[in-house]
């Protein structure tokens, strides 16, 4: 039995649009990363799941160890329900209602460690929490800064990217009797979250694989020296970096404890853009056809689901099954409908499903309440996503 059909047997008593994980597919990305990683544990980026049963079915897996997490309210409910004990606020808040609230539950300030980059973040912390314990993390920016730093490629995150920076932004933390810090956290966006073999652009894969070999020499080195200079000064429990695309490459780097991954699980089709791993799709979404408005030419109902990001045609769902259809080039993906063109258009009719990629990983729960969970050729269970459980946290 090919993919589609598989599919669309075990979903066939379910009305479309929904969306699905293939669980041996995930389960199989899961081993991948995992091996990548070389026996140094994975934390789990949670925005890129957005569902807590398969938080929880990833953590229990060998490799997997703590959440990183999204917002703080996202982590306060996440130590609540039990998924980790071990929880990193990816970036930092001005949530100062939730800051209290974390202050004020022992167990979730001992679970929950928040992010800071700036004297401000401690201010606003330190004056939440009423001068309550909680654990910190100072983030840096891992940014590659070629000709003198006149040009900057990478996320633009944290001000503190020297040693020194670091390492003076540390001494405030510690001089604060209220804040311990935990850790630090690097993320190469320019490495991890950029693909090397965009298709159809040679060109542009030579040029970003010759950036991406120069930033992580750039960054090893650099990110080296922090650790040292920070570990100077205090013990650190971690210290984090990387992302899906850099598993491998951040692991080696003897500096580095732990690696962040996440949309590696789902393998997005964004992530289909890189030459040192191949992931299996795993998390879908099938839409209906609801009319036939001209020969090659497959209407479905809804679909607009872009990813965020830069406006461009990469945001757009990739239409995965059947093979063989593309958008129109006035409508794209719709918010009501999507016409799909292509010679596979004459081979649906009206009532048929069409099998979806979103481009990034766990924006795609944002769009369902439930994830129908395919184990072989059958719906092994549907689980919520956050929006399921009532959760939408941004």
């Amino acid at each position: 039995m090919n993919l589609r059909d598989r599919y669309d047997a075990a979903t066939a008593g379910i009305e479309a649009p929904f969306a699905v994980v293939d669980l041996a597919a995930f389960r199989a990305n899961a081993a991948g990363l995992a091996r990548r990683a070389a026996g140094k544990p994975i934390r789990v980026a949670s925005k890129s799941v957005r569902c807590r049963a398969l938080l929880e079915d990833v953590l229990a897996l060998d490799g997997f160890a703590g959440i990183m997490a999204f917002t703080l309210p996202e982590a306060l409910w996440l130590a609540r329900e039990g998924v980790s004990d071990d929880i990193l606020v990816a970036y930092p808040t001005a949530d100062r209602t939730a800051v209290a609230e974390l202050a004020a539950d022992p167990a979730a300030a001992r679970a929950i460690t928040l992010m800071t980059d700036s004297p401000e973040h401690l201010d606003l912390i330190e004056d939440a929490a009423g001068g309550r314990p909680i654990r910190v993390c100072v983030d840096i920016d891992a940014s590659y800064r070629p000709l003198g730093g006149r040009v900057r490629i990478g996320a633009l995150r944290s001000p503190l990217r020297t040693p020194a920076q670091v390492a003076a932004f540390a001494e405030r933390v510690l001089k604060r009797p209220s804040l311990h810090l935990a850790g630090l956290m690097a993320y190469e966006s320019q490495i991890a979250g950029v693909g090397d073999v965009p298709p159809g652009r040679p060109a542009r894969s030579r040029a970003i694989r010759a950036m991406q070999r120069r930033s992580r020499i750039e960054l090893a080195r650099r990110r080296a020296a922090i650790v040292k200079a920070v570990r100077a000064l205090t013990d650190l429990e971690f210290v984090n970096g990387g992302g899906t695309g850099s598993v491998e490459t951040t692991a080696a780097e003897r500096a580095v404890t732990e690696i962040a991954a996440g949309s590696g699980l789902y393998q997005p089709h964004l992530f289909d853009q890189y030459s040192n791993f191949s992931g299996r799709p795993a998390a879908l979404f099938a839409l209906p056809v609801v009319r036939r408005p001209a020969p090659g030419v497959a209407t479905c109902l809804g679909g607009g689901y872009l990813a965020s990001g830069p406006g461009d045609a990469v945001r757009l769902p990739q239409p995965f099954l059947p093979a063989g259809l593309a958008y129109h080039r006035d409508e794209g993906a719709g918010e009501v409908q999507t016409p799909l063109l292509g010679r596979a258009a004459d081979l649906l009719s009206v009532g048929d499903r069409v099998w979806f990629r979103h481009t990034k990983a766990g924006e795609l729960c944002e769009r369902f309440d439930a994830l129908h969970l395919i184990d072989d050729d059958r719906i092994a269970r549907t689980v919520p996503t956050y929006r399921g459980e009532g959760r939408t946290f941004l």
